[in-house]
């Protein structure tokens, strides 16, 4: 007997891959590759796999009359048409909370590698300069001041962390979250201007684009250290180029870039910045529970089961 049809809009993580092929067949974007065979494929195609920045536009969603479900691999879908998937009927799942522990902990070791220098201090020793004199000082970060742009599971998760290491808390978000405990400031820019250390986690697309401006980082001041974690959209990143290179603010710790794989030279050239590839869940435990979850999701919709986890507009519906 053939196996099920679906398919993959974007390179997908080995350990994904590896699950969806031992119950389906996978079609690695033939949509793009081959349009003329994905037309007649089309049709046979019962669920979507994408990874959390992969595409999934209204153009493709509507030539697929039999999808049941659209499972992400990862947190972020900003790149999914979901209302066009709830129009024709597709639910659209996601991975949360699995990564929640990496991406919280990647934005702390973020903060102390820009705050602390580590990645420079590590080339001063191993470039031999260190017996020529000391390093340059850096900038204490327990008891420094924690902005949260985002305030979700993975935003808390980070304040429980700078907690700990005796940092003042506050954050901003859509809507104020009275039983945080934590002090709310209405804008980033105002959040901005009241700390030393500005974490962006809140989700990518359209309405949060370019939230993190000039503005934003003028406010955030000369002593003031930008770590993104979100989405490289959240950040206008020419604007940041400038801030970093005129002073405006201290330096940035990036996992999360406007247009990745590619790196503007401006930011892997500065030594005020850290530069990371869009490693925030990259360990092999999470890796693997994301891939249980996402395949999980896949199996539930393409036969009809309750989906673990829908994204939030498709929980509240009934597909």
């Amino acid at each position: 007997m053939s196996k099920p049809d679906v398919l993959a809009v974007a390179k997908l993580h080995p350990f994904y891959q590896k699950a969806l092929e031992s119950v389906y067949t996978v079609h690695d974007r033939t949509h793009i590759t081959d349009p003329a065979a994905f037309a007649a494929l089309a049709p046979r195609i019962v669920g979507v796999a994408c990874t959390g920045e992969a595409s999934a536009p209204r153009s493709l969603l509507s030539q697929l009359p039999n999808a049941k479900v659209v499972s992400v691999f990862g947190v972020g879908y900003d790149g999914v048409d979901v209302q066009a998937a709830i129009e024709h009927g597709i639910p659209v799942t996601h991975t949360p909370d699995v990564l929640t522990d990496d991406v919280a902990d990647l934005a702390m070791g973020l903060v102390l590698s820009v705050g602390r220098t580590i990645p420079q201090a590590d080339q001063f020793v191993r470039s031999g300069d260190w017996p020529r004199g000391p390093i340059t000082l850096g900038r204490k970060v327990s008891g420094a001041r924690l902005g949260i742009v985002g305030l979700g599971r993975i935003g808390k998760a980070i304040a429980q962390r700078a907690s700990g290491f005796g940092m003042s808390i506050t954050y901003t978000a859509r809507t104020e979250k009275p039983d945080s405990g934590f002090k709310y400031f209405p804008s980033a820019a105002e959040l901005a201007a009241n700390v030393d250390f500005l974490v962006v986690i809140t989700p990518g697309g359209a309405g949060t684009k370019h939230l993190i401006n000039a503005d934003v980082l003028q406010a955030l001041g000369p002593r003031g250290f930008l770590i993104n974690v979100a989405r490289g959209s959240v950040v206008d990143e020419e604007a940041l180029i400038i801030a970093l290179q005129n002073g405006t603010i201290a330096g940035a710790g990036l996992d999360v870039f406007a247009n990745e794989p590619h790196v503007p030279e401006a930011l892997w050239r500065m030594h005020n910045v850290v530069l990371t590839p869009h490693m925030a869940s990259a360990t092999t435990e999470t890796r693997q529970a994301m891939a249980d979850l996402a395949f999980a999701n896949m199996q539930a919709g393409t036969s009809g089961q309750p989906l673990r986890t829908p994204v939030p507009e498709c929980a509240a519906r009934e597909l």
